[in-house]
């Protein structure tokens, strides 16, 4: 899994291993979150551990529902907030444990996704999707493969219409957009995890929500084009219409909102640090 800092750690029997060296050393959610002011390997490690520790991630002691938020605009919590009020019908994430895991229950996408970081690659454990599966949640593949396509289609088979899926890749999102076509649905497409990418315009315009995270090339790429942001340490952008009414149906469940209109992206000073 890739967390803070864009380190990569692996975890076996719920034990660490392995732990790369963060190439960011400062995120303004973290910093938020949980006091870090440089993110060192020693943190992430801390950080990593705290999960396993406080609700067993990658262990079959796994906590799988949540109903508190962790970010006002995260992936999850907007899903969250667009699943209760009907604006999408199911969601497509991908879980520890599990892998791509296809829901309409807004707790599960909470308890699943507003846990983790960037997930690379999980491996089965049949408690946890056990009680996915209890809880209403479809775990694609039974070897908790990742491959968000592929749950975009299980979904459609299943008659959802209305779909939100993160995604990582540029190539994904086009392929949503040709199941779009083909199979008459609408597929929010939410582009997670993008520190270090570098997309072109119509690479990024695939998208209809970018989480910008620490990259530099899309703050600058995306000037002038985007429909809406959330936040501006880490902003969520809107490149679609239906990527703005998504982001103002999180808003809805929210109080103390300012609704501003600003040339976008919006940049405050409190950015991640290094952009990359």
């Amino acid at each position: 899994m890739e967390l803070l800092g864009k380190s990569r750690a692996v975890v076996k029997e719920g034990r660490i291993v392995d732990v790369s060296e963060p190439k960011v050393s400062y995120c303004p959610l973290f910093k938020k979150l949980h006091g870090i002011e440089r993110i060192t390997k020693e943190e992430v490690i801390k950080n990593l551990s705290y999960r396993i520790e406080s609700f067993g991630l990658f262990t079959a002691k796994r906590k799988i529902l949540e109903e508190k938020v962790f970010a006002t605009f995260g992936a999850s919590e907007i899903f969250f907030s667009c699943l209760k009020s009907g604006f999408l019908d199911a969601v497509v994430i991908a879980a520890d444990c599990a892998g791509t895991v296809v829901t309409s229950n807004p707790n599960l996408v909470q308890g699943l996704g507003g846990r983790i970081s960037g997930l690379v690659k999980t491996s089965p454990v049949p408690e946890v999707i056990e009680k996915i599966e209890e809880e209403g949640g479809f775990v694609v593949s039974k070897n908790a493969e990742i491959n968000q396509v592929k749950g975009v289609l299980f979904a459609v088979e299943k008659g959802f219409k209305k779909i939100g899926v993160t995604l990582t890749t540029p190539e994904e999102a086009k392929a949503c957009r040709e199941i779009e076509k083909d199979k008459a649905v609408r597929i929010l497409k939410f582009a997670v995890h993008t520190t270090g990418v570098d997309w072109s315009l119509e690479e990024a315009l695939y998208f209809d929500l970018i989480t910008l995270c620490a990259s530099k090339s899309l703050r600058e790429r995306l000037k002038g084009v985007l429909k809406a942001q959330a936040g501006e340490a880490i902003p969520i952008v809107a490149t679609s219409d239906f990527g703005k009414l998504a982001l103002l149906e999180r808003a809805k469940d929210l109080d103390g909102i300012l609704i501003i209109s600003k040339p976008l992206p919006y940049l405050g000073e409190n950015q991640p640090r290094p952009l990359v």
